[in-house]
């Protein structure tokens, strides 16, 4: 069919634009090997969002060897020539994107990955590393002194990440900014269990092998990820309000009298669900194991993990990270208050819904046993330096804070406050100031000289009390 003139002038005027819109488009260029985290600058990675991880891994506990294949789903976010992951010291064997061969190099922690084709902007890919070796746990004076990451166990392997191990078994865009879904399927030598987080789809065996396949279907931080492997005892039921729980034991403790994590568990899930908003995820448990010389306990999401059985108010405070810290996640690194102060001034709830003691009369005790020349008043809350980002008074002195934002702007808008936040960053990423200009929202006060005080100036603020008693955490 013949085309008019105009018609034709039309059809040229819109291929000259279309050309335009090309020549514009910039050209595609490496993505940055860390989103430039002050505290972990080389940590994530630039140029694209991850948004699913499916992990494959294969432990042997004699040897102490992982094999790994790792698909990364993700979105690029400029036009990508190359983009980096992290992966500590392990050996990578094969790489392909989009299913093609793909080139790469490796430069300390980073693999850098050339495509066989430039990725452009907008566009989802599929990154998989065929990978393995021992893993190596980390060490160093950022979590206590202790060992952290991928640590071998008598039976298996503990897995505990924060702040930034997660690399040390599995590559991954390593930075809590960037959050994506999981899919981890574990396996480990029959009589083993491998737990994980989530909900767990299957379970088989494959000849010598147990082999278990977990689902995070929400948006989950990396370093909270695990895949701890070993004997366990696993009890699993419904807490009363009807959440699902899995509470896997080592059975060394199984009949430690200490504590029953079990209950616990339920009843803080369900207690915290009032206090805080819904429950973010599918299934809440713990992972209990005999690892004693890690000396700590992690947040992982939907099951923290344990190195041991520990009390009430370890279990208490892991529990309230599900909200503080694994579905409302930090931005960066030195807004760790959000996460710590939270979880801690949750145990100052619970001894209060406890009828054991007011979380005022705790700030009181806090604030009148540390002297003003004590070192703890120097740290600066909001941002602690990388290696005190888990000193005391991050824990400490951000719980202080949010009793002493409670004593200020009173406890109908405090508990007001804390749902909402939970509510409004769901899944997400947030910073300090996000929390300061919610508080103000709700309030209706002015409160950025009460947060300079407390929160970003070193030394002990001025005590103010409230002019009424504080009353104890009520339910509408």
């Amino acid at each position: 069919m013949a085309l008019s003139r105009s018609a034709r002038l039309a059809a040229l005027a819109t291929a000259t634009a279309a050309l335009c819109v090309i020549a514009a488009a910039p050209a595609p260029s490496p993505g940055s090997a860390g989103i430039g985290d002050p505290y972990f600058p080389q940590l994530g990675n630039g140029g694209f969002d991850a948004l699913h991880y499916g992990l494959d891994v294969a432990y042997d506990p004699d040897s102490g060897r992982l094999d790994g294949r790792t698909t990364v789903t993700a979105r690029a976010t400029q036009n990508l020539s190359s983009f980096d992951l992290d992966l500590q010291k392990l050996t990578v064997a094969s790489v392909e994107v989009n299913g093609r061969h793909a080139r790469f190099t490796r430069s300390g922690d980073e693999i850098r990955i050339t495509p066989a084709d430039p990725l452009r902007k907008g566009r989802t890919f599929t990154a998989r590393v065929v990978y393995g070796g021992v893993p190596q746990a980390l060490s160093g004076p950022i979590v206590f002194g202790s060992d952290y990451g991928w640590m071998k166990t008598k039976d298996g392997v503990f897995v505990a990440c924060e702040p930034n191990a997660a690399s040390t078994w599995f590559p991954s865009s390593d930075h809590p900014s960037d959050k994506a879904a999981f899919d981890i399927t574990i396996t480990a030598p029959k009589g083993l269990t491998g737990v994980s987080n989530g909900r767990l789809l299957s379970t088989r065996t494959r000849g010598a092998s147990s082999v278990s396949h977990w689902r995070e279907s929400r948006q989950m931080a990396t370093y909270l990820a695990t895949a701890s492997i070993g004997r366990f005892d696993v009890r699993t039921g419904r807490t009363p309000a009807g959440t699902p729980i899995y509470v896997a034991i080592d059975p060394v403790l199984a009949n430690s009298n200490s504590v029953d994590v079990y209950a616990v568990t339920a009843k803080a899930t369900d207690y915290w669900s009032k206090v805080f908003g819904p429950y973010p995820f599918e299934e809440t448990g713990a992972v209990v194991d005999d690892m004693p010389q890690a000396g700590f306990s992690l947040e992982t999401q939907s099951k923290p993990s344990y190195s041991a059985v520990r009390n009430e108010s370890t279990i208490v405070h892991e529990l309230a990270h599900q909200w503080f810290g694994d579905s409302v996640s930090v931005k960066q690194w030195k807004d760790i208050w959000l996460n710590e102060g939270f979880a801690t001034y949750a145990q100052w709830l619970w001894d209060e819904h406890q009828g054991k003691r007011s979380a005022h009369d705790a700030f009181l005790a806090e604030y009148d046993a540390t002297p003003a020349n004590s070192g703890f008043w120097r740290t600066k809350v909001a941002d602690p330096q990388r290696d005190t980002m888990f000193a005391s008074a991050v824990y400490d002195r951000g719980a202080m804070t949010l009793q002493a934002l409670r004593d200020r702007i009173g406890d109908k808008a405090f508990f007001r406050l804390l749902p909402a936040w939970t509510k409004a960053h769901r899944y997400g990423n947030a910073d300090t100031g996000q929390f300061t200009a919610l508080a103000e929202k709700i309030s209706g006060q002015k409160l950025g000289g009460f947060f300079d005080a407390w929160l970003h100036t070193s030394g002990k603020p001025a005590l103010q009390l409230p002019t009424a008693a504080p009353g104890r955490v009520r339910q509408g």
